[in-house]
């Protein structure tokens, strides 16, 4: 597990150095970027994935591809950013704090989604960075987070570079176009959505019946699968990103997908367990897990 992998104090070769006044010689730390959208009430989006990299000890950067409004209750309104504006954020980090994973989430649109492409397609195969892409089509309410326009785009251009591919059940049914009810589907579906360009698929099915199953299409075509007790709660809001971004935590710290992938799915469902029960609707997760 890569928890173990980083009590070895973070023995990775493509770990930057910290620097500064305060920075000790030797010191190196395990580095993470989200581009996502905001969540001003912290279950989801950019703030959960800083929370998780945090609980992983991964030092956490952001780039905001949206800006919402929303609660548990629901989302209300979505402005996206301008390219321009996400790529420059993008850029900014590249250049001075380069990252050991990337993971994206919501990115609204397909000029947006084109300008992230942009500017990580020389960092993704110059230096091999991987990117983690949870598409984010809607919300843990229903609400669209991602336009039509915007898939094809992120097919064309996002996940020829992806690393590994996250979508659950609703949006693997939205990008290969038949219902995934039952295993053997999920397994078909992950075989499409691999021909697409992402070295790795893992399909999130929470909404199987009985347990909690997700599976894992390695790209040397080998399946896994990660089962867990299914948890019956309505606090359930920012699962899928923060599930993405613990994947994203052990990449960053050079554990392998498999392994990464394990981890994550012990503290998700952890999280959602041990939920602190706030909010009115689908409450957050606990990121303390």
């Amino acid at each position: 597990m890569f928890l173990a992998v980083l009590a070895r104090q973070y023995p990775f070769s493509s770990v930057r150095r910290a620097r500064g006044r305060n920075a000790t010689l030797n010191t190196v730390i395990p580095i993470a970027l989200t581009i996502a959208g905001s969540d001003p009430s912290g279950g989801a989006g950019i703030q959960a994935d800083l929370k998780t990299f945090h609980r992983f000890q991964v030092y956490g950067e952001a780039a905001i591809s949206l800006i919402t409004v929303q609660n548990t209750r629901g989302v209300t309104r979505v402005e996206v950013l301008s390219p321009e504006l996400v790529r420059q954020q993008i850029e900014a980090v590249l250049q001075d704090i380069p990252p050991n994973a990337v993971k994206t989430g919501a990115l609204g649109n397909r000029a947006v989604v084109e300008a992230v492409a942009e500017a990580l397609t020389e960092s993704v195969r110059g230096r091999g960075l991987p990117l983690v892409v949870d598409p984010v089509m809607m919300s843990s309410q229903g609400e669209s987070l991602l336009d039509p326009d915007a898939k094809q785009a992120m097919i064309e251009r996002l996940l020829p570079i992806t690393f590994v591919f996250t979508p659950n059940l609703d949006e693997a049914t939205a990008l290969v176009g038949f219902p995934i009810k039952d295993l053997g589907l999920a397994k078909r579906a992950a075989k499409v959505l691999l021909e697409m360009g992402p070295r790795n698929i893992l399909i999130k099915g929470g909404h199987f019946p009985g347990d909690a199953i997700d599976l894992l299409l390695l790209e040397n075509g080998d399946f896994r699968l990660l089962t867990a007790e299914k948890i019956d709660s309505r606090h359930t809001h920012g699962t899928g990103c923060t599930y993405s971004a613990a994947i994203t935590a052990g990449l960053a710290s050079g554990a392998s997908l498999l392994d990464s992938a394990t981890a994550a799915k012990l503290f998700i469902t952890k999280a959602i367990s041990s939920a602190p029960g706030l909010g009115e609707g689908h409450g957050p997760l606990n990121h303390f897990a």
